[in-house]
C-alpha cells in the first residue's frame, strides 16, 4: 500500500465528518464527552489549514493535521478508516514526521485522550507524558539533542 498525503480540501468534509465520528466517537464517549455534529465539524475545520488527507494507492484513508511551529510540531489530529487500522500505517506515519522534526531540530508534541489507546502506540515512538489534565495526555518526543 503507497501512502501519500494532500492538502484538505472543502470537498473533503464529508469524509472528514464520517471519519471523525468514525474514529474518535467511542473515545470521546468513553471520555464522557458526546459531541454533536457541529462539534465535531468545528473541531475538522479548527486549523483546517494544516489539514491533509492521507492516501492509499490514490483513496482517502485518513487525516493528519500537524501544525508546524519553530519550536515544535504538534500533531493535532491523527485518524484512520477502520479498514486500515492496525496496519503499521499510522507508526510509518508518525515515524516518518518524527525523522523530518528530528532533521528541522524540534520535538513532536501531542494530546491523547485517556481512553484511547493510541497512547501505547506514542509511548513506543518515543513520547513521552510531559502533563495531564483530566481528559488527556500531553506528550512530546524527546529532545533532539537528548535523543538516543
Amino acid at each position: 500500500m503507497r501512502l501519500s498525503l494532500r492538502p484538505a480540501t472543502e470537498a473533503d468534509l464529508p469524509f472528514l465528518l464520517a471519519l471523525r465520528q468514525e474514529s474518535m466517537g467511542p473515545h470521546l464517549a468513553a471520555a464522557g464527552l458526546h459531541g454533536s455534529p457541529d462539534d465535531f465539524l468545528q473541531r475538522v475545520k479548527h486549523r483546517f489549514d494544516c489539514a491533509q488527507i492521507i492516501l492509499a494507492d490514490a483513496r482517502p484513508i485518513g487525516l493528519l493535521k500537524i501544525l508546524r511551529e519553530p519550536d515544535s510540531w504538534k500533531v493535532m489530529q491523527l485518524q484512520l478508516s477502520e479498514g486500515v487500522r492496525g496496519q503499521g500505517l499510522g507508526r510509518q506515519l508518525l515515524e516518518d514526521l518524527i525523522a523530518a522534526a528530528t532533521r528541522a531540530g524540534v520535538p513532536v508534541t501531542l494530546s491523547v485522550l485517556r481512553a484511547n489507546p493510541a497512547k501505547a502506540l506514542y509511548e513506543r515512538l518515543g513520547f513521552m507524558i510531559v502533563g495531564e489534565d483530566e481528559l488527556e495526555f500531553h506528550m512530546t518526543t524527546l529532545d533532539p539533542e537528548r535523543r538516543p
